[in-house]
């Protein structure tokens, strides 16, 4: 049932180790990017599933490490 868990403005900034803060937050959901959230009256709620689903759309992919090795043959 965790996906059905919300997080407070606050929550999310801990949920990022602080590198993302309750203003950047505020000012995001002003400009409609970020996360999507949840408002009820004057509370603004982050469900988790959301959360997940936005660090999955960010997530960088990289390469093997094998795979990022030149050939000796292909060096200059």
């Amino acid at each position: 049932m965790d996906s059905f868990k919300y997080l407070t403005a606050e929550e999310v900034s801990d949920r990022y180790r602080g590198s993302i803060s309750v203003g950047t937050l505020r000012n995001w959901r002003a400009l409609r990017i970020g996360p999507n959230f949840v408002k009820i009256g004057k509370a603004v709620l982050y469900p988790l599933y959301e959360l997940e689903a936005w660090d999955q759309k960010n997530k960088v992919k990289c390469r093997d490490a094998k795979s990022s090795r030149m050939p000796i043959d292909d060096r200059p």
